[in-house]
């Protein structure tokens, strides 16, 4: 009994002695300490993103609202149906162009630059990515994800403009009108303002033609007012075209962002 006694402590002795001198590797799971491998690695924070609001000056005379309309024309084809009202009523507004609707759009580019005195056109970007300069999902767009990027975007949108014959630019919005304050630093750098908006019209171009007719009829004085004309296939379209018609008969005043001043949030046009 003595000798098993004995053998029974020295092997206790012994397995502690192991675990002082740290020998058994897979040990420590067992008695509940995750080894750091095995450790959920941090997540990386979201930057965060702002989306600026920009107004312009406002007429203060009683029934002679003053707003701005602004037109992204992102990828896709030109909606006819809102370029033919702008022309038809001689209705002036700010176009933001990307690089790559230029390049399948030439007839609209030619409408553009044969009404001077209605369409101003600014930089939207060389290939539609979000100007954040972190990685990041923004309505499930990769963002540009670094400076260098962001400036790629910016300077890549530019000179395609210049190439179709386009005075260069002085305004930019990138897509989604969202960014990280670090970048609205870097393009305010490269002496641009930066385009936000008060009035959403169109929900992306993703609303009704009612809701968005109403939207953008309920634009007030000083109000810039942002909508698509890059989806001929979708009902916005047709609530924008009505909307515009509305407002021209309430006795709106139409301006471009060149011919009025403003004022934007997030030091966007400071």
């Amino acid at each position: 009994m003595n000798r098993i006694l004995f053998a029974s402590a020295f092997l206790v002795v012994s397995i502690s002695a192991a675990f002082a001198d740290g020998i058994p590797s897979a040990v420590p799971t067992a008695i509940g300490r995750v080894p750091a491998a095995l450790s959920p690695a941090p997540k990386a924070s979201a930057p965060k993103l702002v989306e600026p609001h920009l107004h312009i000056a406002r007429s203060n005379l009683v029934g002679h609202a003053r707003i701005a309309l602004t037109f992204d024309a992102c990828m896709g084809q030109a909606d006819e149906r809102i370029l033919s009202t702008l022309v038809r009523e001689r209705i002036p507004a700010t176009i933001f162009v990307t690089a790559r609707w230029l390049k399948r759009n030439p007839a609209a580019l030619a409408v553009f630059l044969q009404n001077p005195d209605l369409f101003e056109l600014e930089n939207h970007g060389q290939n539609h990515v979000p100007a954040v300069d972190t990685p990041t999902l923004v309505y499930g767009i990769a963002s540009a994800g670094s400076p260098q990027a962001v400036r790629q975007e910016v300077e890549g949108g530019a000179a395609a403009m210049v190439a179709a014959g386009i005075p260069a630019p002085h305004w930019f919005r990138g897509s989604t009108a969202k960014y990280d304050l670090s970048a609205i630093g870097e393009i305010r750098a490269m002496g641009y303002r930066i385009a936000g908006y008060s009035v959403n019209g169109d929900g992306g171009s993703l609303l009704g033609a009612v809701i968005t007719e109403k939207r953008i009829a309920s634009a007030k004085d000083g109000d810039v007012v942002i909508s698509h004309i890059n989806q001929p296939t979708h009902a916005a379209g047709e609530g924008v075209a009505k909307a515009l018609v509305d407002l021209k008969a309430k006795g709106t005043e139409f301006v471009r962002l060149e011919d009025v001043e403003d004022t934007g949030d997030d030091k966007t046009t400071e």
